[in-house]
């Protein structure tokens, strides 16, 4: 039996549904704050990931999966979304259109790491980008919009973290401090903290072993270290936020994984969990791989992760499992071509509506209704066909109807809201 590969899983029935349920969320904030739908491939050029992310950053050299295509081109399954969106915005001239340009994306990303509760090899993310704002205004929009979205999912006690990483100005003074101090507890520290102090010192800040994190506690903080342009950027987003009643923790040890970010970066996290959504400022990124200067701001959401909370919060709908409203049983073949035709004038009328294609007895048909918890049904045989109507069964209570075999009918009986048009 060949088996689903490592670290990957099949999504199909109620999970499916909490899947779209989770992505209709998402689609109408995105269309409330006026972003609009990018899809860029699952694959690109090694280059982009390496120029963008990092060389020196965990995902490209523990994570990413590269390999050599037909044409001796070095290809990598997208590890992260923004590298190909930034890509897309440049290669499809969108800098040329009306700035600012405000996008949002979903689908899989691909890493290899040790698969773990909401940590996939192959993992879904929803994100947003902001090209062509340097205001700070672009970060707390992107912050708003997730906070809106947690509270749109009656997400509670979640925390809104912020910092600023400064400029090529005035981050290589913090740099230096961070050296010195790291250099100071580097026997110490874990292995990967001792390579990061040699490639990139700021990614020690974000280690998540304990002794590293409590040696880490005392580290200087970046934000004594910023030039005025950048501490006045950083307090004009803060009062921002508090213009806009969005709450916030400011917290100098909040870092991102990868090399692009600048000034801002913030994560909205719960106690105890991994970072629900992050994201911050990149404003050398467009540059990095054009030779256009466009700032840029975003965020990237693990869906996976995010789905187990809602799940393990009882916040996902009851009414996830099952979208049919009236299953339309037979007996006999006229009852059978009956059957049909109404299931068929229902669905065109907007009314999710199922019958029975293998030829099951009666009591076979209703067991299957009942087991697919359809709330109503009715059995149409010679005798309903001449009436023109047929007794409905509420499922649930056992409460039976005469009907007509009309659509507007049975929609006035039951509730059944009919698609227009």
């Amino acid at each position: 039996m060949i088996q689903a590969p490592r670290g990957t899983k099949d999504i199909f029935g109620t999970n499916s549904a909490a899947w779209q349920y989770l992505e209709q969320h998402i689609r109408d904030i995105c269309k409330l704050f006026g972003f609009s739908e990018i899809r860029t491939p699952i694959f690109e050029h090694t280059e982009l990931f390496l120029r963008s992310v990092g060389e020196t950053t965990d995902v490209v050299q523990k994570e990413m999966y590269t390999f050599e295509d037909k044409g001796n081109r070095s290809i990598t399954m997208r590890p992260e979304m923004t590298a190909g969106a930034a890509r897309a915005f440049i290669e499809n001239g969108l800098h040329n259109e009306p700035l600012p340009a405000k996008l949002f994306y979903t689908g899989p990303n691909f890493r290899y790491e040790r698969p773990g509760a909401g940590r996939l090899r192959q993992h879904h993310q929803f994100g947003i980008e902001i090209y062509g704002s340097e205001n700070y205004a672009a970060e707390a929009e992107i912050m708003a919009l997730g906070y809106h979205l947690l509270k749109r999912l009656n997400l509670s006690d979640v925390v809104l973290r912020i910092n600023s990483l400064g400029c090529e100005n005035c981050r290589p003074v913090y740099r230096q401090q961070l050296i010195e101090f790291i250099s100071q507890n580097l026997p110490n520290l874990c292995k990967d903290c001792k390579t990061r102090y040699e490639k990139n010192p700021l990614r020690t800040l974000d280690c998540k072993v304990a002794e590293c994190k409590a040696i880490m506690a005392n580290a200087p903080s970046i934000l004594h270290s910023l030039d005025d342009d950048c501490k006045s950027h950083f307090e004009n987003l803060q009062n921002l936020l508090n213009v806009m009643q969005i709450p916030f923790v400011v917290d100098s040890k909040v870092v991102r994984g990868f090399d692009y970010y600048t000034r801002t970066v913030f994560e909205f996290i719960k106690e105890g969990l991994p970072t629900i959504i992050g994201g911050g400022r990149y404003d050398g990124l467009i540059q990095q791989l054009s030779n256009l200067k466009i700032p840029a701001v975003g965020f990237g959401m693990g869906m996976d992760r995010l789905l187990l909370l809602l799940e393990s919060q009882s916040l996902l709908p009851d009414n996830l499992k099952n979208t049919v409203k009236i299953y339309i049983g037979y007996a006999g073949e006229n009852g059978f071509s009956k059957s049909q035709e109404l299931v068929n004038l229902l669905r065109l009328s907007g009314i999710s509506a199922e019958s029975d294609l293998v030829k099951r007895s009666v009591k076979a048909q209703m067991k299957y209704a009942n087991k697919r918890e359809i709330p109503f049904s009715m059995i149409i045989g010679d005798d309903e066909i001449a009436n023109n109507s047929a007794v409905v069964k509420n499922m649930l209570t056992g409460e039976q109807t005469n009907v007509e075999f009309s659509v507007d009918k049975i929609a006035e009986q039951f509730g059944f809201v009919l698609m227009e048009g």
